[in-house]
């Protein structure tokens, strides 16, 4: 047996002999039996030995002025480590429920390699996905399997006729795609109800340097701004006017935007962090200081149905998954050359836009599906609330 890093911790790897039997591969099966017994009956005898203290203590408790012979100390001591076990406890289910690197296929840029690399990606209910790509005028609809669904060419009608590359995409409360234009600074929104048979852009707003952009649980418009250090939130009304427009500033170069659990929005920071803020725009907490996570350059957020935050880092070429209880779970640790935009569906996918092999790479994530909530109002109850980036 040697020992080996995984995920930051040490671990002891069996080495095979070259020419194995069938008795060892027994043997080892035995052995991982042998382990899942032991990790229940842990589990198990924890199960039973609190709940017959809370039995024994809670009418003694009740029929004593004081504490009898418990001290303070006591008490302070069994809380702390009852908090460390709960942690303990959160972590091998969080490990048991998700899988790592477990790739299920490779989507190539519809637009091949006449532009550069993709980029941005956005996530439907049905498994649908919406891709940009760098440079590239278009943007792509693709199943969950790579067929092409429908492609809208970014030009510009009117006046100002022209192309305009789509940085990031997402889509609207009412099913409409919506696109953040750095180059123009301008965010446009794709209305297929025009006397125009193809249908038209329009530009709803002109932001400064928009990199990022998402919908939140409320169907509040998220646009990240560079240039300008903060991240914009508007809504959008049915003659495409911008209202209740509010900004989050202080931010160290933002990059890419999602819904949070709470109802709020997290960020990305360019080499920095991501910052998690309430509905209210107040800072919750960032990832680095709630679980003690170093980031390399945080690219890609969203988030999944059970409310936990994934992250692409593309400097450290991974993706980890930050869990409402529990330490991060590294769910890609390789296969990554540049990883950007992340997405992922209510089915267990996760879907990765790696800007430096040109494609979407689709992984497995959950061990099983994760629960669909059929209320329309949590995360991924439709097409707008679908976690992504």
């Amino acid at each position: 047996m040697s020992p080996e890093m995984t995920a930051g911790r040490t671990v002891m790897v069996l080495l095979l002999p070259p020419n194995r039997d069938k008795g060892f591969v027994m043997d080892n099966t035995l052995e991982t039996s042998q382990q899942k017994e032991k990790l229940l009956k842990t589990i198990y005898t924890l199960q039973l030995k609190s709940s017959a203290t809370l039995q024994a203590a809670s009418p003694l408790l009740s029929s004593q002025h004081g504490m009898g012979m418990v001290t303070q100390h006591h008490v302070h001591q069994l809380a702390d480590m009852a908090k460390s076990l709960c942690g303990d406890l959160d972590n091998i289910k969080n490990l048991l429920h998700y899988c790592q690197d477990n790739l299920v296929r490779k989507i190539p840029n519809p637009t091949g390699s006449h532009y550069g690399g993709v980029c941005g990606i956005h996530c439907s209910l049905d498994g649908s996905i919406y891709i940009t790509a760098e440079s590239a005028p278009w943007v792509h609809v693709l199943s969950s399997t790579g067929q092409t669904l429908q492609s809208l060419p970014c030009q510009q009608t009117g006046k100002e006729s022209g192309t305009f590359l789509p940085e990031d995409v997402t889509v609207t409360r009412t099913g409409r795609v919506a696109v953040a234009d750095m180059m123009n600074g301008a965010i446009w929104v794709f209305n297929p109800h025009t006397s125009l048979s193809k249908g038209e852009w329009i530009k709803i707003r002109k932001v400064g340097s928009p990199r990022g952009i998402a919908v939140d649980l409320m169907g509040r418009i998220l646009v990240a701004d560079y240039a300008q250090s903060q991240v914009h939130s508007f809504a959008l009304d049915h003659a495409f006017k911008t209202l209740n427009i509010h900004s989050v500033s202080n931010l160290q170069g933002p990059r890419y935007v999602s819904p949070a659990p709470n109802g709020g929005l997290v960020v990305s920071e360019e080499c920095g962090d991501v910052k998690v803020f309430t509905s209210s725009y107040k800072l919750l907490y960032s990832l680095s200081s709630k679980y003690g996570h170093q980031f390399g350059n945080p690219a890609g957020v969203c988030i999944d149905v059970a409310g936990s935050i994934l992250v692409a880092d593309e400097q450290l070429r991974t993706v980890h998954l930050f869990p409402e209880h529990g330490a991060p779970v590294c769910l890609v640790s390789t296969r990554l050359r540049r990883p950007a935009g992340v997405a992922c569906s209510s089915f267990g996918h996760l879907f990765v836009a790696d800007a430096g092999e040109n494609c979407v790479k689709v992984f497995k994530y959950c061990v099983r599906p994760p629960y669909r909530p059929t209320n329309p109002e949590a995360p991924c109850g439709d097409s707008i609330l679908t976690p992504r980036h």
